[in-house]
């Protein structure tokens, strides 16, 4: 029953005319302000302050957070649909706000009435930006193998341990903290509780990744010597519960990456075609050679193939339905499209797609990552498996 609660007061919708009016503003926005700089963030790696305040203005980081608490109150497909936009030109900054996102839906989803009140305005403003922490250096996938031990002292609860690729953890102020309570349980995510970690004595950031792709924001570690928060800093006030709650705040992480596949499929092939448009061979352009032909049907399918899964998800999502299954889908397939595009119009670019002045590169750097993260993708490949067997019993 406490799980149908949930999820019932998650169904949202929205007004098409709405709809549109946002989506216009977005791409008035990343006319303006976003599209001008990219290159100059991306190849510096240099955190974009002046769009972070602009989107915090524009109230993305409370996309997603119900209006009682000061959010948009956005339902997930017209979440996924902004996220498609921006990343189809750049999706690094989508995950600023993303791993926030996901951080909020826990506390709003499991938390209690008093951690809601307190926390979800403050992340609806973005007056407190974060993220998740869940991955550490022996624990990805399996989130079970965490080593990060909260024991109860008092009032408080002393943590231990670190976490790593975590984004948003220099530029953020407070994370949903996965942690051992009980390293002894058996099984051991029965053990496992979701605290709101807000940085304080005791929490330092350690090291900044130099990444490949996705630069930008943030991905470090965070680090936890002696770090005291209060006890009612556990999200829902019940020890054991964090594996589901950290694991169900990963549905609309999933949403999310596929949507920034999506976009990176779709930004891959808006740059394919422009340039096989103007690019000449053999006395025409290469667009009317049947071999660039070839390239542009598959990726065009590709990208509204992918769209389309994520949509579907997104449906699934708003409904209050599990959705698991598709968000898997999802963001398996829209990640692995995301990738074959940015590859094939890599080749319709031919050897100006290995110049930084053009911006194919950055899609093609950016997109393996959306197969790694958020559950990699052979992952997600069983659990669509293990979720359609379970509902095609013989």
């Amino acid at each position: 029953m406490a799980t149908a609660a949930v999820l019932e007061n998650q169904i949202r919708t929205i007004d098409p005319d709405e709809e549109r009016a946002f989506m216009d503003a977005i791409d008035r926005w990343m006319e303006r302000e976003v599209i001008p700089v990219i290159q100059h963030h991306d190849h510096n790696d240099l955190w974009p302050e002046k769009l972070v305040e602009q989107m915090a203005e524009m109230g993305l980081f409370g996309a997603t957070i119900g209006q009682e608490y000061g959010g948009l109150g956005l339902p997930a497909t017209t979440y996924a649909k902004i996220v498609m936009r921006i990343s189809s030109y750049w999706m690094a900054i989508t995950g600023i706000f993303n791993s926030h996102l996901i951080m909020a839906a826990a506390v709003e989803r499991f938390g209690t009435p008093e951690q809601k009140m307190k926390w979800l305005p403050k992340f609806a403003t973005g007056e407190i930006r974060g993220g998740l922490a869940l991955t550490e250096p022996n624990a990805g996938t399996d989130l079970q193998a965490i080593r990060t031990v909260a024991m109860r002292d008092g009032d408080d609860y002393v943590l231990n341990g670190t976490k790593t690729w975590i984004s948003n953890a220099l530029n953020g102020q407070c994370f949903a903290m996965l942690a051992k309570t009980d390293p002894t349980a058996d099984p051991r995510y029965k053990g496992m509780s979701l605290f709101i970690a807000d940085k304080r004595d005791g929490l330092t950031t350690g090291k900044k990744f130099d990444k490949l792709g996705y630069k930008c924001i943030d991905s470090a570690e965070l680090i936890m010597e002696d770090y005291r928060i209060p006890a009612d800093q556990l999200i829902g006030g019940v020890e054991g519960q964090g594996f589901f709650q950290a694991t169900g705040g990963l549905e609309l992480g999933r949403i999310n990456v596929a949507a920034r596949g999506v976009g990176l499929a779709e930004g891959s092939l808006r740059l394919a075609t422009e340039y096989a448009q103007q690019r000449e061979t053999m006395g025409k352009p290469i667009a009317q050679h049947q071999a660039i032909q070839l390239k542009l049907g598959e990726m065009a399918t590709r990208a509204r193939a992918a769209r389309l899964l994520t949509l579907d998800a997104s449906e699934a999502y708003d409904s209050g339905e599990r959705c698991d299954m598709e968000a898997g889908m999802a963001k398996y397939f829209a990640s692995e499209a995301a990738v074959d595009n940015s590859q094939e119009a890599m080749r319709v670019f031919g050897g100006y797609s290995y110049s930084k002045e053009y911006d194919i590169e950055r899609f093609y750097r950016d997109s393996m990552l959306m197969c790694i993260g958020e559950g990699t993708n052979e992952m997600q490949r069983i659990i669509i498996a293990k979720q359609h067997l379970k509902a095609n019993p013989v």
